[in-house]
């Protein structure tokens, strides 16, 4: 009978799911390490009821439509209330 040996001597890294079990971690610490380069590159910025209502006042003149939404969204976002806008004078 030719039955294969159970202990085969072959090294380690020659067996196929050795490199499929080591490949999970590697891959997972690869990602920790792509993703904090971006968060330390690139940090969000800081943004005070001040700015958001100016943001509220540009976004409201470039994009019409959507600007109620942007300002409620804003407002459940921080609490800060948005300015009421008024109806320009009518000319006479």
């Amino acid at each position: 009978m030719n039955s294969p040996s159970v202990s085969e001597n072959k090294p380690w890294w020659s067996y196929g799911h050795v490199w499929l079990v080591i490949s999970g971690p590697v891959s997972v610490v690869l990602a920790c390490i792509v993703t904090f380069y971006f968060i330390a590159n690139s940090p969000n910025q800081i943004i005070t009821g001040q700015d958001i209502e100016i943001e509220n006042i540009k976004s409201a003149k470039i994009e019409g439509g959507d600007a109620p939404a942007m300002m409620a969204r804003n407002h459940a976002a921080t609490g800060v209330i948005p300015a009421p806008k008024t109806a320009p004078d009518a000319p006479k």
